[in-house]
C-alpha cells in the first residue's frame, strides 16, 4: 500500500492536482476553467475532469481512466493528441447535459499501462486544450 500511496502521489503531482485513494483506488479531480451556463444558469460543476487508476498489477500496469468536459471545437486536436499520437483508446464522446452554453462533450479515455506513464500522456494531452484542467 506504501508503494501505491507513492505512486497516487507521483500521479496527482504529473497532473498538477491533489490525489484521492479510495478502495485501491487513485484519482485526481480538476476542473477546467471556462464560464458555463445550464438553461441559462451559471454552474460550477458540469466541466470536470477525473484521472485515475487501479487494479495495479505485479507488473506496475493498471487500468487507466479519464473522463474530460471538451469543448466541441477542442475534439479534433484532442482526439488526435490522445488516439494517433499516444495510442489511447478513446472509448466514449458524448454530452451529459442539454442546453449547455458553450456546447461541452465528455470524452473518456482508458489504457492499461504504468500510472505514471499514463499521467504524461493525459498531461500532455491537456496542452492541446484551450485552457488546462486545473485543481
Amino acid at each position: 500500500m506504501n508503494n501505491f500511496k507513492s505512486i497516487c502521489e507521483q500521479f496527482s503531482f504529473i497532473l498538477k492536482g491533489k490525489s484521492k485513494i479510495e478502495k485501491n483506488s487513485c484519482s485526481v479531480s480538476l476542473h477546467r476553467n471556462f464560464k458555463v451556463l445550464v438553461q441559462g444558469r451559471l454552474s460550477s460543476s458540469v466541466a470536470q475532469v477525473e484521472v485515475l487508476f487501479e487494479s495495479i498489477d505485479q507488473n506496475g500496469k493498471a487500468l487507466c481512466l479519464s473522463e474530460i468536459a471538451i469543448l466541441e471545437e477542442e475534439i479534433p486536436l484532442f482526439m488526435q493528441s490522445t488516439y494517433n499520437q499516444q495510442r489511447l483508446i478513446v472509448s466514449a464522446l458524448h454530452n451529459h447535459w442539454l442546453f449547455t452554453e458553450p456546447s461541452i462533450m465528455y470524452i473518456h479515455i482508458q489504457s492499461i499501462e504504468p500510472p505514471l506513464e499514463f499521467a504524461k500522456k493525459m498531461e500532455h494531452a491537456f496542452s492541446f486544450l484551450k485552457s488546462y484542467p486545473v485543481p
